[in-house]
């Protein structure tokens, strides 16, 4: 796995170029416009919700010495847990509402790369954003599902070094998964690429560290961030899923 995982980053090395020469920068107008906006509004909820969230963790300490440390504690705790929601919800937001956009970019990579026409979607641009939605929901609800023990590994003292780490991880899985399935939609069914992806988490996971870095790049991440990712991922899918299709044949 270590290797599909530097595959998933290396693919990212030509991306910029590829977007030029096949002027595909049009393409991301639209979803561009839906990662700022949904990041200004995350961002604004996080900011109210940051406070009210440490003062409940606040309140699980009844005593009144030491409170005033707890309630430190817990304002961090609140700040923390409100970034990892809101990463994890931009994300899945962003990926889901770009699907029918990001189709077109990929089936145009796709076609450059084969030397001939990618098989077109059978899907509408509905039937893209709902598949994306319907991706996108259920691994936002996997992935709020394992967060939660990994935050609690974080409390173990030694060991709880390792949640972030951990945390990263998954989510830059989820975000990969998101920009592989732009590709694997003209190819595969909804539960065909659900094991597809598993099969190749390390591309998956790859592809999403990248995604994850830059979005701590202060606003120019969350603009480059689509362009950059879904180019890169629908790259390395394409060749994954050409030798996949070659041995079912």
């Amino acid at each position: 796995m270590i290797k599909s995982i530097f595959q998933g980053v290396k693919a990212y090395g030509g991306s910029l170029k590829l977007i030029n020469t096949l002027g595909l920068w049009k393409y991301f107008g639209i979803p561009t416009l839906i990662s700022i906006l949904t990041a200004l509004i995350i961002g604004f909820l996080s900011w109210g919700l940051s406070d009210n969230i440490g003062s409940f963790i606040s309140k699980a300490w009844p005593w009144e010495w030491g409170a005033e440390t707890f309630n430190t504690i817990s304002s961090f705790m609140g700040a923390v847990i409100i970034l990892i929601i809101g990463f994890i919800l931009y994300k899945h937001i962003v990926l889901a509402l770009s699907a029918p956009f990001m189709s077109i970019v990929s089936e145009k990579i796709e076609s450059h790369l084969i030397g001939s026409q990618a098989p077109k979607s059978n899907t509408s641009n509905m039937g893209l954003l709902l598949r994306g939605v319907k991706i996108n929901v259920r691994n936002l609800f996997l992935e709020l599902l394992l967060s939660i023990p990994i935050l609690l590994i974080g409390f173990i003292p030694v060991i709880g070094i390792i949640s972030s780490f951990l945390l990263f991880l998954l989510q830059a899985y989820y975000a990969g998964f998101g920009n592989m399935d732009y590709t694997l939609e003209r190819h595969l069914s909804y539960s065909e690429s659900i094991r597809f992806v598993k099969k190749h988490k390390g591309t998956a996971i790859g592809n999403g560290i990248f995604f994850m870095l830059m979005l701590l790049i202060p606003v120019v991440g969350i603009i480059i961030v689509l362009p950059l990712s879904v180019t890169a991922a629908s790259t390395e899918t394409i060749r994954i899923v050409q030798g996949y299709e070659n041995k079912k044949k």
